[in-house]
């Protein structure tokens, strides 16, 4: 925490990455990423799920652990799933205090704005970090009518402003806005005393996060992109062209090659064959 305060003020900006197992996270902390969150996008990327409101607690926590066991260095932050947070900020702390306790993660992302301050506010006291999640919210993008830009209009943007300050009331120690145009989201990160982590938002926040999976390019061609996401690679063009080179080398027996495979002595195997033709 001390050091994502330090990087705010000195207007370094955070870097944001998902991770949602081993592998991922590990990848992540390796190239220095400041904080590496559990999203519930997860429910999407790694499970096959239609949307996020299908993961579950139990989905996160499990996740959550592998995410931990491989960071290091970041900074970890775990999404409570839809319907884990909302009926009261005592099913919230409950649930916060599994994914510290349980997921082994550092701090907790909800989303919601003034309507989420009672319950960042009892998380807060109960001395777990809370990374709000204003703008678009896409586990309520049912009731905002699909996942729509916010804050195209002067109401529509003061109140984005007040879900953040709201929530920086409320205690969170940075807040990820989703999907706000770049004019917008730069005065309200002004207007704040904690760090905003944008994510199609533009380059006014103090800081970017992405989907891992997103942004490495790890999807069969066709799939819809966000606009705000920009493709730094194309994992999965490199796996299917190695593991089609391994399918190929099996149905022509290249591989296994004897540089592949453990030996054994001319006496031992003579002496073997030798048994062999005894049975």
């Amino acid at each position: 925490m001390a050091t994502l305060q330090s990087m705010y003020k000195k207007g370094e900006p955070i870097a944001v990455m998902t991770a949602h197992d081993f592998p991922s996270a590990h990848v992540a902390d390796a190239a220095g990423m400041d904080v590496i969150l559990v999203g519930d996008s997860l429910a999407m990327v790694a499970l096959g799920m239609e949307d996020t409101s299908e993961v579950t607690v139990e989905d996160m926590l499990l996740h959550c652990r592998s995410v931990a066991r491989a960071t290091k260095a970041a900074f970890t932050v775990g999404d409570l799933p839809m319907g884990s947070y909302e009926i009261s900020p005592e099913q919230a702390l409950e649930t916060a205090i599994r994914f510290i306790k349980q997921g082994r993660v550092q701090g907790i992302k909800l989303e919601g704005g003034a309507e989420m301050a009672p319950t960042i506010a009892k998380i807060t006291k109960a001395g777990i970090p809370v990374l709000a999640h204003v703008g678009l919210t896409p586990q309520r993008q049912g009731s905002l009518g699909g996942f729509r830009v916010q804050g195209k209009t002067s109401k529509g943007a003061m109140k984005v402003l007040e879900d953040a300050l709201a929530v920086q009331e409320a205690g969170c120690f940075g807040m990820v806005m989703e999907a706000v145009p770049a004019e917008v989201a730069s005065a309200i990160t002004q207007k704040l005393r904690v760090p905003t982590i944008g994510i199609g938002a533009g380059n006014g926040c103090s800081g970017q996060v992405l989907v891992q999976v997103d942004m490495t390019g790890n999807f069969p061609p066709g799939r819809f992109i966000p606009k705000f996401v920009k493709q730094y690679g194309n994992v999965w063009a490199e796996s299917l062209k190695a593991i089609e080179s391994y399918r190929e080398e099996v149905k022509s027996r290249q591989y296994p090659a004897p540089e592949h495979t453990y030996p054994i002595s001319a006496g031992e195997l003579e002496a073997f064959r030798r048994d062999i033709e005894k049975l």
